[in-house]
């Protein structure tokens, strides 16, 4: 359904709200995105280095300070495109997607972070990772009726599925569709009823919740990068932190804000005002030798636990999925 500026609601005028149709239309969903997040239809794009030193200095200046007098950890993180090819040329399935199935246990048919196959402009295709946007403005905060969803203080989104009730708006809210929703009981091996839950490490899942990404932020917190980051073959993710003005993929240790303006990031749908902390470098794979044109598609991901015994395999729902 589309808005249209010949007939505009009586509500959206007593708001103020001018919604015109230029040829396109306002979809119903990025409306309510636009509203939740609290930005105008008319977005200002910055520079990658002004946004990021803006957002650097709020996160920093907000940051509370931990018991021996440090600034708490900013968490983001950067997807360098060019070096992605959605591990096709290992003839593997994305080791972001399967280490991150592996370590959470993640119900079959959910992907938390998912490796999409996008078009380009003129021709072919670029692999482009998905986690949570671990967004600082999150239209899934702001809607959650019962507070199941919120962030702590290194600004990571999270979930407490105790506190779920299963409404489901924050799916609705997220323009990113990065949040999955239990709708039966999880199909796990019987080791995972020994793992205590928690909102940081939700292992297993509850029936009638919403899941998703969490950074790994319990790994974060010993040190550790997570394992999408460790397990990735390409170096493709970066593991930034804010405060500190640095990222780094395992291999190599950048400064953060020289690297996102040296490589022109960007964010997804920045025109929402929802702020990321995902930031991607544009590319194709080229780094590592890919093609646009190559016809190769993503091997499916795989679940080692079932009632068989056997390997369970889910394609990742590409745009061109040769199943």
């Amino acid at each position: 359904m589309r808005l249209r500026g010949e007939a505009l609601d009586s509500s959206l005028v007593a708001m103020g709200v001018c919604v015109q149709d230029k040829g396109k239309g306002l979809s119903r969903r990025d409306f309510i995105i636009r509203s939740v997040a609290g930005v105008g239809l008319a977005a200002v794009v910055a520079s990658p280095l002004t946004v990021f030193l803006k957002r650097a200095k709020a996160a920093d200046s907000a940051s509370p300070v931990t018991s021996n007098g440090e600034k708490t950890r900013q968490w983001c993180m950067v997807i360098d495109l060019k070096r992605c090819d959605g591990c096709t040329g290992l003839d593997l399935p994305p080791q972001c997607t399967q280490t991150c199935t592996a370590m959470h246990y993640i119900p079959k048919g959910q992907q938390w972070i998912q490796v999409f196959e996008d078009e380009l402009a003129g021709g072919g295709s670029y692999f482009r990772p998905a986690p949570c946007m671990q967004c600082e403005n999150a239209p899934c905060v702001n809607v959650c009726p019962v507070a199941a969803t919120y962030q702590i203080p290194e600004g990571i989104t999270l979930v407490d599925q105790r506190r779920c009730i299963g409404c489901r708006m924050c799916m609705a809210a997220c323009p990113y569709q990065r949040r999955f929703f239990n709708w039966g009981k999880p199909e796990l091996p019987p080791e995972v009823a020994a793992i205590p839950y928690s909102p940081e490490f939700p292992v297993g899942g509850i029936r009638g919740t919403v899941a998703k990404c969490t950074f790994c932020v319990q790994l974060l917190r010993v040190g550790k990068p997570p394992v999408c980051v460790s397990a990735c073959p390409r170096k493709v993710l970066y593991m930034g932190d804010l405060t500190e003005d640095i990222a780094s993929n395992g291999k190599e240790v950048v400064k953060l804000s020289r690297f996102l303006a040296e490589n022109n990031a960007y964010h997804l749908k920045e025109e929402l005002g929802t702020q990321p902390r995902v930031w991607y470098l544009p590319g194709h794979g080229e780094a590592v030798g890919r093609d646009v044109f190559d016809p190769r598609d993503r091997m499916p991901s795989t679940w080692t636990w079932g009632g068989d015994g056997n390997d369970r395999r889910i394609g990742v729902w590409p745009w061109r999925n040769k199943q």
